[in-house]
């Protein structure tokens, strides 16, 4: 007969090992999903950008061929390509940092005022008809409220063609995606920061914390990990995804493509010529700029607080 501390054992373990294959079945839907929807489609996106295929006959194989004309022969691309860059350099870290600013003051307030004030900058993100507020200052006419108050002051004489004029095109979409950018990851920042244990600020202090800007790089910014990488993922994806502003904003395609983005290129080879190898060797570009992207920002926040 065996000890009875090695039966006991051998219940544990066969307890622990049934609790594991629950785990895996009440995750099963989620990876089931994952897979499919997320997954999946990632994978066949990159292996058709090696593919000639219109949707439907049968997908050729071309190799490198669509990566070549994308980068050699595809000016427009190339113009797509460097307005992204502008943009994402700009509104990325720019949106980032002012979710990270606006939360860490919204967290001081009140709780009553600090529920106002995190849902009238979160709300632009949200409202489908906000690029109405600015085609409406910016209207190309002479009743647009920015055109009526510079002819009022005498500064023009004419309208401004606010969003077909090349020179304006791309700095109003710049702004306006910086308006827009306090989404999820704003959110993010300021549950993180309600959570954020008070007896951490007693004890640095203690140690020789002197002035709330210690306080935030040693104390709060290192409490707020998870959320500043979600934060920075979703402002990546948002800054390098642009394209429904431009598109709302200037029409598509914009006058002379000055506010085309990789987006807008997407679209047009994948919803209107049905190019979809074409369209996915573009859509694996997008991808991997947001993968490095996010792989450097990553290292920044590991830094964090150190």
């Amino acid at each position: 007969m065996r000890p009875l501390k090695m039966q006991t054992g051998e219940k544990k373990a066969r307890s622990f090992n049934s609790d594991k294959w629950f785990s895996f079945f009440y995750l099963a839907p989620f990876l089931v999903i994952f897979f499919i929807f997320t997954l999946l489609p990632v994978v066949l996106s990159f292996i058709l950008s090696f593919t000639d295929f219109n949707g439907l006959e049968i997908p050729r194989f071309i190799f490198f061929e669509n990566y070549l004309q994308l980068f050699l022969s595809d000016d427009e691309f190339l113009l797509a390509l460097k307005n992204t860059l502008i943009i994402a350099l700009i509104t990325g870290p720019g949106g980032y940092f002012a979710s990270l600013v606006l939360a860490w003051f919204i967290n001081e307030l009140n709780p009553k005022l600090r529920a106002i004030m995190v849902l009238v900058f979160y709300a632009p993100s949200i409202s489908g008809g906000a690029y109405m507020i600015w085609q409406l200052l910016f209207s190309s006419d002479a009743y647009g409220y920015v055109n009526a108050l510079l002819m009022r002051f005498n500064l023009i004489t004419e309208p401004i063609q606010w969003f077909t004029d090349t020179k304006y095109m791309l700095p109003l979409v710049i702004v306006v995606s910086l308006w827009m950018s306090l989404g999820t990851g704003f959110l993010s920042l300021v549950a993180g920061l309600q959570g954020v244990d008070k007896s951490l600020y007693e004890a640095g202090y203690v140690d020789g914390i002197r002035n709330r800007w210690q306080e935030l790089w040693y104390i709060t910014l290192p409490s707020l990990g998870p959320q500043l990488l979600f934060s920075a993922v979703m402002s990546i994806s948002s800054a390098f995804g642009v394209g429904a502003v431009s598109t709302a904003l200037c029409g598509f395609p914009s006058t002379d493509y000055a506010a085309h983005t990789i987006m807008n290129h997407l679209e047009d080879y994948g919803n209107i010529r049905f190019e979809m190898g074409y369209a996915s060797t573009i859509a694996a570009i997008l991808f991997a700029m947001m993968l490095l992207s996010k792989v450097f920002v990553q290292k920044l926040i590991k830094n964090v607080g150190r």
